[in-house]
This record gives C-alpha cells, sequence and structure tokens, in this order.
C-alpha cells in the first residue's frame, strides 16, 4: 500500500513510519525537514510546509496518516489538496476535544468543545488546542466523508515518547519514582507500538469513524504499582516530589478525561499490551543509552 505520512519523524509518528515499514508498505513522508532528518533514509521523502502543501500536488496515495495536524488552516489546505489523490485519511487527534472534563465513561459521541468566536485559525494557542482538534476532525469528515478516521489519545507513552519519562527514567538509574498526582486519580494512557499500529490498522482497512484510542482506566497507585516490577527491588514511590510532571488537579476537575470509553476503538482493532510490558521495555530501552524526549511545554 502506499502511505503519506505528514510528519513522521518525531515521537510517535516514528513508531508509525517502522510499524509501515515493518508491513511492507511504500511510505512517502512529508515535513520540513528539519527534525531527526537523519532517519529513514529509504522513504522517500517530501520537503515542505503545512501552511504551503503546494509540493503535494503531484502525488496519489492509497492511505494519510496525519501527524502533525494542529492549525486549522493546515489541516484544511492539506486536505483540500488530498481530496482526490487519497483512498483514506487517519487523522491523529485528541482527549482534548471533550467538552466535559468531569464526566466518566464517555463515549466518541460525547459533546466536543465549541470553536471560540473570533479565534484565529492560522495561530497556535494551548487555549485553542482541544477546540482546533475538533474543528479539524469536523472539516475532515466534511471533505471526506467515510473516508477517514480520527483517533483520540491522551498519554503515549515509550521509546522516543516524553509521557512517564520520569518514571521510566527513574526505574533504569535504581531511583524512587515520583508522582504528584492523587494516587486514586484515574489515568489512562496508550503504549506509543499499540497507538501506531492501531494508526495503520484504521488507514490499511479504510475504518472511519472517531476512536478513544486510550488504555483501561487505572488509579495512579494502580499503575505506579505495575510500572515497578520492571526491576526487582523498587524504590518506594514519593507522592510528594518537588516538581509536578503530570499537571492534573487533585480536585478532580480533569478526572472524566482519563475515564473514557475505549469500546469503539477496541472493537475496530486496537490491541494493548499490559502495563508491566509498557514499563519494562521503556525501562530497558532506557537502560540501553537512550534518553527520554523532553516534555512538551
Amino acid at each position: 500500500m502506499k502511505l503519506l505520512v505528514l510528519g513522521g519523524t518525531k515521537n510517535l509518528g516514528r513508531h508509525v513510519v517502522e510499524a509501515a515499514l515493518a508491513d511492507g508498505h511504500e511510505v512517502t513522508l512529508f515535513n520540513r525537514g528539519q527534525t531527526n532528518p537523519e532517519l529513514f533514509p529509504s522513504v522517500r521523502r517530501i520537503v515542505g510546509d503545512r501552511a504551503a502543501p503546494e509540493a503535494l500536488n503531484d502525488g496519489e496515495w492509497d492511505g494519510v496518516i496525519d501527524m502533525s495536524g494542529f492549525l486549522v488552516r493546515d489541516v484544511s489546505l492539506s486536505a483540500s489538496i488530498l481530496r482526490d489523490r487519497c483512498g483514506h485519511y487517519t487523522y491523529m487527534s485528541s482527549i482534548a476535544v471533550y467538552a466535559s472534563k468531569t464526566t466518566p465513561g464517555m463515549t466518541e459521541s460525547a459533546p466536543l468543545l465549541p470553536w471560540p468566536a473570533g479565534a484565529p485559525e492560522d495561530h497556535f494557542t494551548m487555549d485553542l488546542y482541544g477546540p482546533s482538534k475538533v474543528r479539524n476532525e469536523s472539516l475532515l469528515t466534511a471533505t471526506f466523508g467515510d473516508r477517514t478516521a480520527a483517533v483520540r489519545s491522551g498519554f503515549v507513552v515509550g521509546p522516543y515518547n516524553p509521557d512517564f519519562g520520569n518514571w521510566g527514567w527513574a526505574l533504569a538509574h535504581d531511583l524512587p519514582m515520583e508522582c504528584a498526582a492523587r494516587p486514586d486519580q484515574p489515568i489512562q494512557y496508550v503504549d506509543a507500538r499499540d497507538l501506531a499500529a492501531f494508526l495503520l490498522h484504521l488507514t490499511v482497512h479504510r475504518i472511519p469513524g472517531p476512536f478513544n484510542a486510550v488504555g483501561p482506566t487505572r488509579t495512579m497507585a494502580e499503575l505506579a504499582d505495575a510500572w515497578r516490577t520492571a526491576v526487582p527491588n523498587p524504590h518506594p514511590i514519593n507522592w510528594s516530589p518537588p516538581e509536578d510532571r503530570f499537571h492534573l488537579p487533585h480536585n478532580g476537575t480533569n478526572d472524566g478525561t482519563f475515564q473514557l470509553d475505549n469500546t469503539q476503538a477496541l472493537r475496530a482493532g486496537l490491541q494493548l499490551r499490559p502495563d508491566e510490558d509498557t514499563a519494562r521495555d521503556y525501562t530497558t530501552w532506557l537502560k540501553a543509552g537512550n534518553i527520554p524526549p523532553p516534555p512538551p511545554h
């Protein structure tokens, strides 16, 4: 299958490209050529900017996986160019699309954030992150119909990915794990390799729809205990560290965000490995001398 990956050389995108190549697909990358340009030397590259995607005018692909769609204007431009020249368009969205942050068990049909009146479509700010993902999902559905899928995830964990990097680093270096969140704080994440495989699966099989691509809900204490199995004789967890790397409110005002219903994604083919396997593999990767990327600001 001929696949176009928008992005593809950073964090989760690396896993997507690796999975596609391992399955024998013909991959083309479209990005600015600035992040990890040495990766995938055998893969065809189109260097360009999302703000001016005319370089995509000459190709045709069976599927597109969009890992870099943030600005509404940019996603609209690439969608208009690729509308009649790709079979399926899979968009990397976010669990930040939901209007409620407290309702547990939300499915993909839960109310989404509105677009703020007068907000710019060509400028990114963190308060527009969720609404931008909603607007991008909507315009892609309007453009491609049932030839598009939106994959909503939150924390993404594993090699190349920053989430939970401090836990992996602590385990790899015989240090106490730190967590400033409540021990009973609900949490969901997905292993980067499982998410990449799901993105590829939806694209190859042309499966439409939005999907909550998240793992089962755990408490922070349960998850931390699972991660501690990655090493023998782990240190006790420090629940009062000087730095809060998770930035999760203790008053429950964001608890619903990490209690999403993932039934639809599981039925569509999302496969999830055990937390213990993710922790062991990530810790092993760091012990091999790799350094986790810095968390996003």
